[in-house]
C-alpha cells in the first residue's frame, strides 16, 4: 500500500491529545494567494460549529497548504475533525469561486504532540512559516494564521 493508506496506518485519536496537522490543496495549487479566497477560507476554517468539542490551538493558511494544532474533545476522532474542517472550506471555496474546482488534496498528515513544550514548539513553528516561505518579513505582516495564546 501507498499514498493516503499509508498515512492511516497507526492512526490513533485520543481526546485531550494536540496533534500538528498539515493537508495540501489539490496538486498543491496556490488557490489562496489571493486575499479574498483566503478570506473566506480562513473564516470556513474557524467558524465556531466546527470547533464546539475540539480546540483550534494555532494555524496558518499558506497558498498550497494548511497547517494547524488541533486538541482533539471527548468526543471527536482526529480524521472526523479533519474532515469537517476541510468539507466545510472546500463547500465555502466552491460556492464562492465555482472556477476553483478541486479545493483539497486527498488526506492529511498527522503528528502526535507530547507536551506542553511540544505544542508551543509546533505553534512557533506554524506561525513562521509565511517567513520561511518569503511570502511576509514579520508574523505581523501575514493575515492569514492565529493562536489562541495571543
Amino acid at each position: 500500500m501507498s499514498g493516503y493508506s499509508d498515512l492511516r496506518k497507526g492512526r490513533f485519536s485520543q481526546p485531550g491529545q494536540a496533534y500538528l496537522v498539515t493537508f495540501t490543496t489539490a496538486d498543491r495549487r496556490p488557490l489562496f494567494d489571493q486575499s479574498d479566497r483566503a478570506s473566506d477560507a480562513c473564516r470556513a476554517i474557524t467558524a465556531a460549529r466546527l470547533w464546539y468539542r475540539s480546540r483550534l490551538l494555532c494555524w496558518v493558511l499558506m497558498p498550497d497548504h494548511w497547517h494547524g494544532v488541533i486538541e482533539l474533545g471527548a468526543m471527536d476522532d482526529l480524521s472526523t475533525t479533519v474532515q469537517r474542517l476541510k468539507a466545510n472550506s472546500g463547500r465555502t471555496i466552491r460556492r464562492q469561486y465555482p472556477d476553483a474546482g478541486c479545493i483539497w488534496e486527498r488526506g492529511f498528515h498527522d503528528r502526535s504532540l507530547r507536551s506542553g513544550p511540544a505544542v508551543l514548539a509546533a505553534a512557533r513553528y506554524i506561525v513562521a512559516n509565511p517567513l520561511r516561505a518569503g511570502l511576509a518579513r514579520s508574523v505581523g505582516q501575514y493575515p492569514w494564521w492565529d493562536a489562541v495564546w495571543l
